[in-house]
Order: C-alpha cells, then structure tokens, then sequence
C-alpha cells in the first residue's frame, strides 16, 4: 500500500491513499496505535488528515510514524464492526430515476439497495451526515443537474459511489429514494450523530411513520438580560469553539478573531475563553437591565453610550460602564470587520459540545441574536478589571493590501507552475460573498488547474479552495468538513485572526516560504 504525505499546516498533513479500503484500514490501525502526538483523524474517500496536537510538528517524523503502522495495516473484513439496520421507507422522489439511471425497476433498486452492505466512510457536510459507501457497485450515480433548495430532513439519498441520510432540512443534490424515521442527530444522545466512520448499515423496507416534532425554542430569558434593540447584521455568540468533534461531522468553529475575544475578556478580569459577542460590521445598538461591565476589542470602531439626555463617547480600549436606561450604540467599523463585546461575569449561556459557539454551518449552538434578541447575564467570578489601554492591532481597510502567509499545499501540484507563480504573484480582492463559511476572493486572471475531480476530503480552517471558476475560496471557522475542489494552499495559523477581519474590498497577496513538495517520512 502506497502512500504519500502532503503539506497542510505545521499541525496537520494529509495522507494520500489508493481508495477508500485502503483509507479505512489505516484510519483503523491509526485510532487503535494511539500515536503521540495525534490528536484527531478525519478520513475521507481517499484521504485521511492527521492533526497533531501543540508541540507535534506534522514532519517527516510524524509521516514516518504513520508510514510504521503499515505492517498492521489489513483491508477491513465485513464483520469488522456491528451492523445497524436502519428502516427506509422508499417514496423518494427520484426513486424512478435513479432505476432508469441503473437500468433496473423500482423495486430491483430496492432490493439491491437493502441487500447491500454499507461502511461509514467519514462524515462532514452537516452534523450527523454519514457518507457511506455499499457493498454494490452499481450503486454509483450522478448528482442531480439542478440541486433542490430544500431536502427534508431524514431523507435517504444517493450521489456517486455514496449514500448519505439528511440529518436536517437542507439544500442538495443528491438523488432520493426515501425517508427514515432514525434521527441522525440528537443532542439528547451520546454521541448525538448515530452515524461515525467505521459504522456498518444494511437498510430494511418499513412502512412510513412520522418522524418525531423538532424541539420547540426555549423560552425567552426572564432575568436580568442584555437587549440587542437595533443591529444591521445577526450577533452572534462565540468563544473558543469544539475542537476534536470531526467524528460527529463538525470543525471546531468559535471566534473568527480569537485573539481579539481574549484580550476583552481579560481586560475584565474574566477567563479569556469566556463567551463574548461577536458583531460583523454594524452599527449595533445594545442595552442592558441591571448595571454592566462590558469591553470591546477587535475590529477599530467609534462607540458611544446614549443617555437620555447626552451621546456620551467611549474609548473602546478601556472597560466601560452601561446602566440600564442607556444604550450603547457601536458604529461600523472605519477598519477591519468584526468586533467583540466581553460582559464581566460573562453570558449565561449553556454549552452544546462544550462549547458556547455558533456554527452557522451546521445550525450549531445558541441562535444568532437579532434586533429584538436577549441574552441573559452571568454571574461567574471574574479578577479585577483591567483599565490599563489594550493598543489596538493595525487592521485592513477596503482597497488596502495585506500579504498572508500559507503553505503551499495539499492539491498544489494540481496546479502548472505558472499557475502557482500567479496565485503568488496576483492581488486577489474580498468580495462581498463572505461569511463565517469563508471569504470568496477574485483576480483580475483566474487560475487553471487539473481537470479531475477531486474525491472529497479533509479540509482546514485556512484551505484556499480553487473552484472550476478559477477565483479562490478561503475558508474561516465554519468551513465544511470535507470539500471536494482542490487546494492549493493553507494559511499559516498566525495568520488567520487578521483574514477574518479582512472587509469587502481589501486586497491579499498571498507569501509562500518554500515551494511545495510532498513530505518525506523521515526516521
């Protein structure tokens, strides 16, 4: 078995394998090694990615020691793991299709589909969504010409050699063939995704039943709470996010600006990981019903407390107070694009996954806060404040250049040398399609690459994706899981707080230290 190690970070590289056998039996001989050193392994379908934990460079070494455990290494046996029926009820919608695709009647896609058996491969896309591959090798498809904007939650589908069960509403492409009532996502159960890779599942024929009524909202807060009583873009809760859940399909999400989230919160005495607000552009306008202690940091914007009678301006390098009756007004940043309001004492806001995040991708966490939203104050034991001004770091404004440093890699050799030398070379500008998800960039030239089609795999908060358009995707805290285009490069961690304070409108350049090349396992 052959394999070859590919540059993603200094804490994580991805592993290129012959197929997703091949794939599966190292993710099995790498979880039982527990080598030190590793802290997560996310496979995909010809892929897996290593992390490591702090101190562990993903190095030759690192590749050396993986490249060791291929004596143990065996093609998985079908008994492998235990066998999960799940019931579908086949009344998909391109249940005819998929058996004009196939050559084959309705009811033979049936029986074919229930008498094959099929393997967790990995899971990303959404929390809770397993692709799995079958036993069956006619089961190997086209996704639909034009997506659905909306697939019900719990519906069976198919796309290439996978097969993949919603686990909520969501848009889609994939062809449908019936619905199961087994919730693949349920924050009430340990692991809350039913699905995890290795996982076997043999489908069986039932009858349709209802699916279960989704949990109803908790109820509005009724002690004393922080009010968002005007904002132009949704607040959102964040702190330093779930690392380790790719088992369950998640990136860690948590602030875009970690660092900025922390110095607030340390100017108030809190723990620097403690959930604070995240505010994207402006202007906001934000009161309270109990006197509070609040900081901002992040990116450089005027703000001021309104009184009934004053417009009384603060120095966001400093704690300030805010009484109830006043309303803080925080306008739209001159630099930068997102910035963090720390309450001392902090938010009372129950952790999902040990976390407080949310994930805008996978509807993770508490719900975005919009005009009218409150969030209820917390009383944990925070030091002394700390009044001393925190100098502020100098941030983008549009039609300004920044220069970011990546790795060239994993899929940079999918990509001619003056292609590489142009990705280097050129400015590439945020466009206003930018999110949580990631920042859409474009250049005066598109880049060209390999025409093949990347088999899905393992991405990094950082990846810079090359689309077929040509105009890179760099992806921020709520990327996917696992992408299917290539990519051609990684930012270095340093250098992600300052690209998700990059606005509409700024430039990058993009610096490479070394060329790239595939990482050689050294002893």
């Amino acid at each position: 078995m052959t394999l070859r190690f590919l540059p993603l970070t200094p804490n994580s590289l991805l592993v290129e394998l012959s197929d997703l056998d091949a794939t599966l039996a190292l993710f099995d001989a790498l979880t039982h090694a527990a080598l030190p050193g590793i802290a997560e392994l996310v496979p995909a379908a010809r892929t897996l990615l290593v992390r490591t934990h702090p101190g562990t460079p993903a190095n030759g070494t690192l590749a050396a020691a993986i490249a060791a455990q291929m004596p143990q290494v065996s093609l998985r046996s079908e008994t492998a793991a235990e066998v999960l029926e799940l019931p579908v009820t086949y009344d998909g919608a391109d249940l005819s299709e998929v058996a004009a695709l196939m050559s084959l009647t309705t009811a033979e896609v049936i029986a074919a589909h229930q008498a094959a058996l099929w393997t967790v491969a990995f899971c990303g896309f959404a929390p809770g969504f397993a692709y799995m591959t079958g036993s069956d090798p006619r089961f190997d498809l086209p996704r639909r010409a034009s997506p659905r904007p909306r697939i019900p939650a719990g519906s069976v589908a198919l796309a290439g050699r996978f097969c993949g069960i919603y686990p909520q509403a969501s848009p889609g492409g994939w062809q449908l063939i019936g619905t199961t009532p087994e919730p693949m996502w349920d924050l009430s159960r340990n692991p809350p995704a039913l699905l995890r890779p290795g996982q076997r599942v043999r489908f069986v024929a039932r009858t349709p039943t209802p699916r279960k009524p989704p949990p109803q909202p908790s109820a509005a807060p009724t002690g004393p709470s922080l009010h968002i009583r005007a904002t132009a873009f949704p607040v959102l809760v964040q702190d330093a996010g779930r690392p380790h859940q790719a088992a369950l399909g998640l990136t860690a999400s948590g602030a875009l600006d970690l660092p900025a989230l922390r110095r607030a919160n340390r100017a108030l005495g809190n723990p620097p990981d403690s959930p604070a607000l995240e505010l994207t552009l402006g202007p906001t306008r934000i009161s309270v019903d109990q006197p509070a202690t609040l900081a901002l940091d992040g990116a450089a914007t005027q703000a001021a407390i309104l009184t009934p009678t004053a417009r009384i301006a603060i120095d966001p390098a400093r704690p300030f107070a805010l009484d109830p009756g006043e309303v803080l007004e925080i306008l739209p940043p001159t630099r930068g694009m997102r910035s963090y309001l720390a309450l001392r004492g902090g938010f009372a806001v129950a952790p999902t996954l040990g976390s407080a995040s949310t994930d805008t991708l996978a509807h993770l966490g508490p719900p975005p806060l919009t005009t009218g939203s409150a969030l209820p104050l917390g009383h944990a034991k925070a030091l002394a404040v700390d009044p001393t001004p925190r100098p502020a770091p100098h941030l983008p404004a549009p039609g300004e250049t920044v220069t970011l440093p990546v790795t060239l890699g994993p899929r940079a050799d999918w990509f001619p040398p003056e292609m590489l030398a142009l990705f280097l070379s050129q400015e590439w500008e945020v466009t206003p399609h930018c999110s949580r998800t990631g920042l859409r960039l474009s250049g005066a030239a598109p880049l060209t690459r390999d025409a093949r089609e990347l088999p899905s795999e393992g991405t990094e908060r950082g990846a810079i994706q090359i689309p077929h358009s040509g105009q890179p995707v760099l992806f921020l805290a709520d990327h996917p899981l696992t992408g299917g285009y290539p990519v051609i490069a990684t930012l270095l961690p340093e250098a992600l707080p300052l690209a998700a304070q990059l606005p509409p409108g700024a430039r990058i350049r993009f610096a490479a230290a070394t060329p790239f090349a595939p990482i050689e396992p050294t002893p």
